[in-house]
């Protein structure tokens, strides 16, 4: 482990930490996210299965999890490494690339786009939300799961030598399950082990990011070094996110450029434009002042086709 002591692990090998530049903390870059899938509106079946094309855009802008095709990324290396290319010519030098066991990470494609575009590139190992473990996943134990998750950070992932960087993005949905709460103390404990980043992805609950880091505190894990990601969907009182903030956690607002106006999966939030997710944390708020040093924003995190600039996504600077 002192090899990797103040350093940061991407998928080209170690790099000192002033070397990262500017960072983009929740990405992915080649996924697929049909685990998401939700059904389209009634009476939009039929435009659901339009062909991908620039006229149908609006549509999808506010259906995006209801197209298949929308949702997969494996084939869109090209417009990343255009993006990358984009980002690293506005001063962007470092991506996290957020995707796990269960969303197909493809290290050796980010391993290529890396060595094209000159972007670091940090991989995290893990595992995604409840529906994308597989019967095998579910069956293994704490310390097997721990053992997997080391692996991948001092070994390599995937059947490779490219090793990840941070464990994350481990995906809990609301309530969480026992595969989810199995996987959260795997990650504290090999946490615990490595002293390396956690990023969470919460359950779509103003109470879950609390209970996930319940039970990482209670297995050993180190808040101080997780960041709880999606912030912007989840919490929305000022008082709720305040008594969050206090637990210790990264608070980080990473939808920007998600600005749909109905959220499928919980209808009951008001997806928040991205002047409101600035305003939101960074206002005159008791979060603002008292932990502005834990607050962390990032770009959208590109999971679906539509969010590419060659489809009339936004690239932010």
């Amino acid at each position: 482990m002192s090899q990797l002591s103040g350093k940061v692990q991407t998928v080209l090998g170690l790099v000192d930490p002033d070397q990262l530049g500017r960072t983009m903390t929740h990405e992915h870059l080649t996924m697929t996210f049909e685990c998401c899938y939700f059904p389209p509106p009634p009476g939009d079946e039929a435009v659901a299965e339009n062909p991908f094309k620039m006229q149908h855009m609006h549509w999808l802008r506010q259906n995006p999890y209801s197209c298949h095709e929308n949702l997969l990324l494996l084939q869109e290396t090209s417009a990343v490494r255009d993006e990358l290319l984009a980002y690293r010519k506005a001063g962007g030098g470092t991506i996290v690339e957020n995707t796990t066991t269960g969303i197909d990470r493809d290290l050796p494609t980010l391993r290529q786009l890396a060595k094209d575009t000159g972007v670091h590139v940090v991989a995290g190992a893990g595992y995604y939300v409840d529906c994308t473990h597989t019967e095998a996943t579910k069956r293994m134990s704490v310390e097997k799961l721990t053992d997997i998750i080391v692996s991948e950070v001092l070994h390599g992932a995937d059947g490779t030598d490219i090793r990840c960087g941070v464990i994350g993005e481990i995906g809990t949905g609301w309530p969480i399950t026992e595969s989810e709460t199995k996987v959260l103390k795997a990650t504290a404990h090999a946490q615990t082990q490595l002293g390396c980043p956690v990023i969470i992805h919460p359950g779509r609950n103003p109470a879950a990011p609390a209970e996930v880091v319940r039970i990482l505190q209670e297995a050993g894990g180190d808040i101080s070094k997780t960041v709880m990601s999606h912030l912007d969907r989840t919490i929305f009182d000022d008082g709720e996110l305040l008594e969050f903030a206090k637990l210790g956690s990264y608070l980080e607002y990473d939808l920007f450029g998600t600005e749909m106006l109905n959220y499928p999966y919980n209808l009951e939030v008001d997806m928040p434009s991205d002047s409101q997710r600035v305003k939101a944390p960074l206002g005159e708020s008791s979060v603002s002042s008292s932990f502005s040093q834990k607050l962390r924003h990032t770009n959208l995190p590109l999971h679906r086709r539509e969010e590419h600039v060659s489809t009339g996504g936004v690239m932010n600077e």
